[in-house]
């Protein structure tokens, strides 16, 4: 039986194929299209990053499922119930403005949905990310490996992470309830990556992040890593990609959050 940690090498394998695509970065070959969204922005390093990750995926986990952010679900003839969350380029506007927040994320769940292993990729960062259920969470930076165990409790000038939607609508909701949201923190960062925000919590970096909107391959990764290293994590219980994902009022509805324990109870249910 394959355990967490089998799984992990697989994710760190195809993590970093993705990210060896975006370290490749051309600012005359980005191939920027527009997905509908004014801001909602796709490249051909997205495409190409998702390409080389699920490369790496179906050649280690043949009978595996995978739904991604640029080419949908992947479903076999016999699967084996597990299933690869993947999103090529988290923070794809950083990217086309050579902004260095944007990663290659790849998470795994089993038949029930529980996951098993993450990674987050950061090239321009040179850090990556990674946990297995019950192994607890790691970064690898710079030729060294730290164990993560989230945010010093109790420091002054706590620092909030969030988002906003690219919907001037949806925008304008999240504006009215910044102030109650961002209440007690010292300041607010916005780095445009819901993956690394999470694993910023995680190593200690934010105190804590909250978000509405997210897709679930936006947060597979960062979400367990910043839960393997001991912190409160939130996860939307969103509608399957396979069974067709959920509608965008479902998932504009739905909070994704991550905060050392002490601050579990200042969001939004």
């Amino acid at each position: 039986m394959t355990g967490p940690e089998e799984f992990l090498d697989v994710a760190k394998a195809a993590a970093r194929a993705g990210a060896r695509v975006l370290s490749g970065r051309n600012g005359e070959a980005l191939g920027v299209s527009n997905k509908g969204a004014a801001g909602d922005w796709v490249t051909a390093f997205d495409l190409a990053a998702e390409n080389a990750v699920r490369e790496v995926i179906t050649a280690a986990r043949p009978g595996d499922s995978i739904t991604g952010e640029e080419h949908g679900t992947t479903r076999p003839l016999n699967p084996t119930g597990y299933r690869w969350s993947i999103d090529p380029l988290d923070g794809t506007t950083n990217f086309i403005r050579n902004i260095v927040y944007y990663a290659t994320s790849v998470a795994v769940a089993d038949a029930d949905g529980a996951w098993l292993a993450g990674v987050v990729n950061a090239p321009a960062l040179g850090r990556v990310y990674y946990a297995a259920r019950g192994a607890g969470a790691w970064l690898e930076e710079g030729g060294r490996t730290t164990r993560l165990d989230g945010p010093v409790p109790g420091r002054k000038g706590q620092i909030l992470a969030t988002g906003f939607s690219y919907d001037p609508a949806v925008r304008s909701q999240q504006a009215a309830q910044f102030a109650e949201l961002a209440d007690g923190f010292a300041d607010v960062r916005r780095l445009g990556s819901a993956a690394l925000d999470l694993c910023m919590v995680a190593d200690g970096t934010h105190d804590a992040y909250g978000e509405r909107g997210l897709n679930e391959h936006d947060f597979s990764a960062g979400a367990l890593i910043a839960e393997e290293a001991g912190c409160w994590v939130r996860r939307p219980r969103l509608t399957s990609p396979l069974d067709g994902g959920p509608s965008d009022q479902e998932r504009l509805d739905a909070w994704t959050c991550a905060a050392g324990l002490e601050l579990s109870g200042r969001f939004p249910l």
